[in-house]
């Protein structure tokens, strides 16, 4: 057992960031190995489960991801304390299996696939203190001994010793207190705030700004009762979660002891046979090999991405962009890793199949911000794209949602990051009117239009003062037109239904304007403005119902006019645009969310970017004022992510159900 000991050097600066750097490691750790045997576990009843197994392994999947989710935002909170006191950020970590002594003796931490004993380890790993369960088989330390000492003060920044994770945040915190009673909270606190994560970039509980003592300890405390060390009967703990799964795996087991809920991926899996070959499994099989080389450079330009959004001041179009892009690379990973582990790892090691290994770059630290570093990012991109290319061939459906989401993500960096400027030319969106009217511009055909045509789903009618664009694909029924113009709009006819000369022409103006999804539009021809900017982004909740958007607006990078409905419900066949879904599947929502952060933003127009995310939500960055159906501010916003699986639980902003209840966006 490893007391937990708080010398006297915590109260130093660099001694307590070097003891954050390690709780940085040790919950970027603690992530890998989750998603590693959430990775190996089985699919369904085609993997060879039977019907009330596959429905065990499903909950157990998504229980052990949500889980990493969280391990996610613990390291965002100590990144964030980290930036607060003036540090950098630890990014990097050692390569699995560590050796001893970069943590405590009884804290081992491996990549292994799921079964009894790798779950009894997820057990022991985030025990409360005082308890008395046993690590599981295969994960005894190699020797016993004890880190730092406990001599007094000293200089050189060591480890220091605890029993368990909660014991170290407990010292950590003590540390902070140490700090501050020190030098005092002002100058302890010093970092820039804008250069933490914060719920402008990122959806994460533990991505908050640190600006002093209680903020830093709150996070700590978040960190205990969530995770590791929470009390034995806390709630939610992943304490609690992982018995649950013990007590489940237990009974299936006696039911069947056949049961095998997952794939023998290999346990610490390796792409070369290494000086040290001990305990390891290197891959040999080739499509296994590429498989994890590219799921590794997916996963490094990951922590590169993390590290520079560390380095750019938030909030801000820049900031915002890399955290997607880092996100959206663990959506790549994943289906990687599963192919992984469903794989052969070669001849020299028969009995297991491969799996992902997470091999980190020798230093993730952040690139100096500026387009030398944008164009890195654009480079690597790139080249995972053409990665991802190569292994379509195979067919395999993990292989091609990998290679699509690295296609969709290599696109996003190439439109989104500045390359020709030493520093982004602003932290938001384009305001200039000139360039917001060309941004939200949909592209016009070339050429004469005859009286009546369709193109490309979008269907014209020609009238002597102006030109009606129809796009039935984005329509949600609202009846503005068929009820406020029913000379023009004609419903239910054979041959021609629109006839724009049949009223005068500004009485059709505001028709369209009043259309909420967009689906129609207009361009005058006669010398009168077109449709003008929306003097206020506007987004409105509709009750039980999808999103309404009026702004300058750009849709996964393409100019979709100034007014268009999104789905929220999930169900939507048109994604990202409603379909009507919401009313065939029931969709109960609240169009009256109650109100949040409602300051006033410096500006209220501009352009306003929405990228769906694979799998997850609306991203949204640019000035937008969220509004209830009644029209009562809900927030305002500069950078925000809407739910659209239709699960969360804080609607109308994501909480990350998507990911716990495998939202499809296609």
């Amino acid at each position: 057992m490893n007391a937990v000991s708080l010398p006297a050097a915590l109260t130093q600066r660099e001694v307590l960031l070097h003891a954050l750097y390690e709780a940085a490691e040790l919950e970027h750790n603690l992530m890998c190995t989750y998603l590693y045997a959430a990775a190996s576990l089985k699919d369904g009843e085609r993997e060879g489960l039977g019907a009330g197994e596959a429905a065990a392994v499903r909950r157990w999947r998504q229980a052990l991801l949500g889980v990493a989710i969280e391990e996610m935002g613990h390291l965002a909170a100590v990144w964030n304390i980290t930036s607060g006191l003036g540090g950098s950020p630890r990014f990097g970590r050692s390569n699995f299996p560590l050796d001893p002594g970069l943590l405590p003796a009884s804290v081992v931490v491996k990549l292994a696939p799921f079964n009894a004993d790798t779950l009894q380890h997820f057990v022991f790993l985030e025990r409360p203190s005082g308890s008395t369960e046993q690590d599981g088989e295969g994960f005894a330390y190699e020797r016993s001994y004890v880190r730092g000492g406990t001599s007094g003060a000293r200089l050189t920044p060591m480890g220091v010793n605890y029993d368990t994770v909660g014991d170290f945040y407990e010292a950590l915190g003590e540390g902070l207190r140490a700090l501050v009673a020190h030098c005092g909270e002002a100058n302890a606190f010093d970092g820039d705030r804008a250069l933490q994560l914060s719920p402008e970039e990122v959806n994460l509980p533990g991505a908050r700004h640190v600006v002093c003592l209680k903020t830093a300890l709150a996070a700590f405390a978040a960190i205990v009762e969530q995770g590791e060390g929470a009390p034995r009967d806390s709630v939610g703990s992943h304490y609690q979660k992982f018995l649950g799964m013990r007590a489940e795996l237990r009974a299936l087991r006696e039911a069947n002891p056949a049961f095998s809920p997952a794939f023998p991926a290999a346990t610490n899996p390796v792409l070369r046979r290494p000086p040290r070959p001990e305990g390891r499994v290197w891959i040999e099989d080739a499509d296994a090999f590429a498989t994890v080389d590219l799921a590794n450079a997916s996963y490094g330009l990951m922590l590169r991405l993390l590290a520079y959004a560390y380095g750019v001041r938030g909030p801000g179009a820049e900031k915002s962009l890399t955290v997607d892009l880092a996100i959206g690379l663990m959506q790549a990973v994943m289906p990687l890793a599963e192919r992984a582990a469903r794989l052969p790892a070669g001849p020299s090691n028969p009995q297991c199949n491969a799996g992902m290994s997470f091999i980190t770059l020798r230093d993730s630290a952040a690139l100096p911000p500026g387009p030398a570093a944008r164009r890195l990012f654009v480079e690597r991109f790139a080249q995972l794209h053409e990665g991802a290319a190569a292994l379509r061939a195979s067919g395999d459906a993990r292989a091609l949602a990998a290679a699509d989401q690295l296609a969709s993500l290599a696109s996003r960096a190439q439109r989104g990051f500045d390359l020709t400027t030493a520093a982004a030319a602003s932290t938001t969106p384009a305001t200039r009117p000139e360039a917001v009217a060309a941004a939200a511009a949909p592209q016009a055909a070339a050429g004469p239009t005859p009286p009546s045509s369709t193109s490309a789903g979008v269907e014209t009618a020609q009238g002597r003062r102006i030109e009606l664009q129809f796009e039935a694909k984005r329509c949600i029924h609202s009846r503005f037109c068929v009820t406020l113009a029913p000379k023009v709009f004609l419903a239910n006819v054979q041959g021609p239904w629109i006839h724009p000369d049949a009223v005068p022409v500004e009485q059709l103006v505001e028709v369209a304007h009043a259309c909420p999804s967009g689906a129609i539009r207009y361009r005058r021809k006669d010398g009168a403005p077109d449709e003008p900017v929306p003097a206020v982004n506007l987004a409105s909740v509709r009750e039980a119902g999808p999103y309404a958007f009026r702004a300058a607006l750009q849709i996964d990078g393409v100019p979709a006019g100034f007014r268009a409905t999104l789905c929220r419900c999930g169900a939507s066949k048109n994604k990202p645009y409603c379909d009507g879904s919401h009313q065939k599947i029931g969709f109960n929502a609240t169009g009256e969310p109650p109100s949040g952060k409602t300051d006033m933003l410096p500006l209220r127009d501009g352009v306003l970017a929405i990228d769906p995310q694979t799998n997850g939500p609306l991203r949204v960055r640019g000035n937008l004022e969220i509004i209830s159906g009644t029209g009562r501010v809900v927030a305002r916003v500069a950078s925000t992510s809407l739910c659209r699986c239709g699960g969360s639980a804080t609607k109308p902003f994501c909480d990350g159900t998507h990911s716990k209840i495998g939202f499809k966006s296609a």
